[in-house]
């Protein structure tokens, strides 16, 4: 990049547009007072017009451009530094790069008819007069204003209801004056903030603080740490004061956290910490609506915010002096975006220290196996916390042979058993269920066909609750129909289970106890999750019933139970990350149980009680599985031994999406020897949203032959027939 010092000559701009490359525009002397690096403008691209962000500053060479034509935010809303960075990004990952900034800019600022969204307010003063207005109604507004100094509309409406007839016969008789200001949405505000209480530090958490503040306090270098704590080992009280020695130094902090639904427990935590402290916090992520993430991301821009708390997307926050980045559960998939702009946010966090000068910070009690191998090989700085604080033990962990156990219901003996003593004793259960709704499918059992999308090629699950069946890829759904659609038959009958199944069993076993459900079918509306959070910290819930995001992060004193009702499905896979996924779910959930004074046990249902990694689970034996999951790794060269890069063309013509991959792989195949060629074959859902999927998967032990491999992509491209589109999945995470 460029100087930041404009010139009123050409700027390059990366249009929303399917272009693989920037543009060049002029600057009309109208607008060269206007146009900024970072700023939002309407350009010509074709026969239409188009936005475009404006990246960095050109010569405009001897040939001539077309105009930029409108600017359409009053301000930038990043600056050079990020759109270098948001220029790399979109490079490492295959995308076109005004694609990828639209991506990372908050939702809304893509379309031409998109204006900000700025919300404003009337702050009102009280001028000085000694004497008083006549009307009852309006001396109660008038002290109300003196006593405060100056109140904004909005919270003169939070008192007085809608008083706009009184303040504006106040301000026609002078007692007034009134000021238009712009207001900012904060989502959090009426999160409730408890007292910070202040505890020691155990020797593993101070050595760890200890080196992220040599580090802070150092030349602003990039450095990167992996933080290895089991499950209540005191990550987050960690991560604080390495906050908190960053703002010391003048810089700001960005954290990271895989779920929405983490956000508010982490942000009350962080005002808890900070309170007193004139620290300002900004929330990032999609769950917010357009206008709460526009005014975030303003005051981001502006540099009002110290500390910017989101989900993945968040790794785009415009920091202008980024100091700290906090990685929390980094092992998790969610960090990876699974369509469209696919990067993952842990690797676009190292990406941005190593260019921002900033400290990484990894954080996870199962960290994904690259990681881990980078910190042995001294790429990263490693930092162990091997015990729970306030040396609690770990859970105890059963596992429970199913085959002993058939023809019981979904909870075996023992499960049921170890639930009825936990409600006896009024302590509270987690039971984690992979899979939502009542029934993965219905069945009919007389010629034994099954319901299925009409756009994928997967069954349709079955809600009760809903009296629905749906796809939960394409979200194409139906009411169950009265009779088999084959043989016309009338038994159509659940098969299989879900939460929603397991909720039934439970109220039907349990009936006093007081169960909830976490999955995406219960936290849809905004604040749903939040809301159960909260219950369970407040003792309102006995049992907890969920999917993955039970798992997550959360912090429940009084769960001393977990159980998990079938590890098998995600053992059998076909991705060599299979057993990864299952040791870190399995020992993220069991994490869950004996955070308070009670100890915790866990349960895990399974018909594969011999595997490996569940061995390793229930011995709490991270190092153990990983030295073996990599050595299996390097035997066949997989990450983090070799690169890989999944490439899926899809279309409406079956037919024609697998003669272009047959054309594409042979191609591919005729290059460097030294990047292995796979496929081409079906992906894992080989039909998705009506398109026919087909996938070649690039492998090679070094990243610089791959490289070199997807450039030719841009050519090989545009030889692709119409109607077959080619999707780049770089590093990918899963083969779905």
């Amino acid at each position: 990049m460029t100087s930041t010092t404009q010139p009123a000559q050409a700027a390059a701009i990366a249009v929303v547009a399917p272009l693989d490359k920037i543009l060049s525009y002029a600057i009309p002397a109208a607008l060269a007072a206007q146009v900024r690096i970072g700023s939002r403008v309407r350009v010509p691209l074709g026969r239409r017009h188009v936005v475009g962000y404006v990246m960095d500053w050109m010569d405009p060479g001897e040939a001539p451009l077309k105009d930029i034509l409108e600017v359409i935010d009053p301000y930038p809303l990043f600056h050079a530094r990020h759109a270098a960075f948001y220029l790399r990004a979109a490079r490492y990952y295959v995308y076109p790069p005004g694609e990828a900034v639209r991506t990372a800019l908050p939702a809304g600022l893509s379309a031409l008819d998109s204006k900000p969204l700025v919300l404003r307010d009337k702050i009102y003063q009280a001028t000085v007069r000694e004497e008083q207005p006549q009307g009852a109604r309006q001396r109660e507004v008038l002290d109300f204003i003196r006593a405060s100094k100056q109140v904004s509309l909005s919270q003169l409406r939070q008192q007085f209801g809608t008083p706009h007839v009184v303040l504006q016969r106040l301000l026609e008789l002078g007692f007034l004056r009134v000021e238009e200001v712009e207001r900012c949405r904060d989502p959090f505000a009426e999160v409730d903030v408890d007292i910070h209480q202040a505890f020691e530090l155990n020797p593993a958490q101070q050595q760890a603080v200890t080196q992220v503040e040599e580090a802070l306090r150092g030349p602003a270098a990039f450095h990167a740490f992996l933080l290895h704590g089991v499950t209540g080992s005191g990550k987050t009280e960690v991560y604080l004061r390495a906050i908190a020695r960053t703002l010391e130094l003048g810089r700001q902090a960005l954290v990271l956290v895989p779920e929405i639904a983490l956000t508010p427990q982490l942000v009350a935590r962080f005002r808890s910490w900070f309170q007193g402290h004139d620290v300002r916090l900004a929330v990032l992520h999609s769950g917010l609506s357009d206008g709460e993430r526009y005014d975030a991301w303003r005051q981001v821009a502006r540099g009002d915010i110290d500390v910017v708390i989101g989900a993945r997307s968040a790794v785009f926050a415009p920091l202008p002096e980024l100091g700290l980045i906090v990685v929390d559960e980094e092992h998790d998939g969610s960090y990876k975006q699974s369509e469209g702009f696919r990067y993952n946010a842990r690797d676009l966090a190292l990406m941005r220290g190593q260019m921002d000068g900033a400290v990484v910070l990894l954080g996870s009690a199962t960290p994904v196996l690259t990681t881990y191998h980078r910190a042995l090989e001294g790429h990263l700085t490693y930092l162990d916390l091997p015990e729970r604080t306030a040396e609690r033990p770990l859970p105890g962990i059963q596992l429970v042979d199913l085959s002993l156990h058939e023809g019981e219901r979904l909870l075996s003996e023992p499960l049921q058993t170890a639930l009825a003593e936990a409600l006896a004793a009024g302590e509270q259960t987690l039971l984690l269920l992979n899979r939502r709704g009542y029934a993965p499918f219905l069945l009919c059992h007389d010629c034994g066909a099954t319901l299925r999308c009409p756009n994928c090629d997967i069954t349709l699950t079955y809600s009760l609750v809903q009296r629905s069946l749906r796809c939960h890829y394409c979200d194409f759904h139906q009411r169950p129909p009265d009779n088999c659609e084959r043989c016309s038959g009338v038994r159509l009958l659940p098969e299989g289970m879900g939460t929603e199944r397991l909720e039934e069993e439970i109220l039907q076993s349990f009936p006093t106890a007081r169960v909830a459900r976490m999955d995406r079918d219960t936290t849809t509306r905004k604040g749903a999750h939040h809301r159960l959070i909260e219950q369970m910290t407040s003792g309102a819930i006995d049992v907890l019933i969920g999917t993955q995001m039970i798992a997550k992060g959360h912090d429940f004193p009084a769960v001393t139970l977990v159980g998990v009702l079938n590890a098998d499905t995600a053992l059998n896979l076909p991705d060599f990350r299979s057993a990864e996924r299952v040791f870190s779910l399995l020992s993220q959930v069991a994490g869950r149980a004996g955070r308070g004074d009670r100890l915790g046990r866990v349960m895990i249902q399974t018909y594969a009680v011999d595997n490996y990694a569940l061995d390793y689970v229930a011995r709490h034996d991270y190092q153990g599985f990983a030295a073996l999951e990599l050595s299996q790794r390097q035997a066949l060269a997989y990450p983090p031994f070799g690169y890989l890069v999944n490439l899926v063309l899809s279309g409406n013509d079956e037919k024609k999406v697998h003669n272009a991959a047959e054309q594409l792989s042979s191609s591919l195949a005729s290059g460097d020897v030294d990047v292995e060629v796979l496929g081409p074959a079906p992906c894992l859902l080989p039909r998705l949203r009506n398109k026919h999927r087909v996938q070649i998967l690039l492998k090679a032990k070094r990243r610089e032959p791959l490289r070199r491999r997807i450039v030719q992509l841009g050519r090989l491209r545009s030889q692709l027939p119409a109607g077959v589109v080619l999707t780049v999945d770089v590093d990918p995470v899963d083969m779905f």
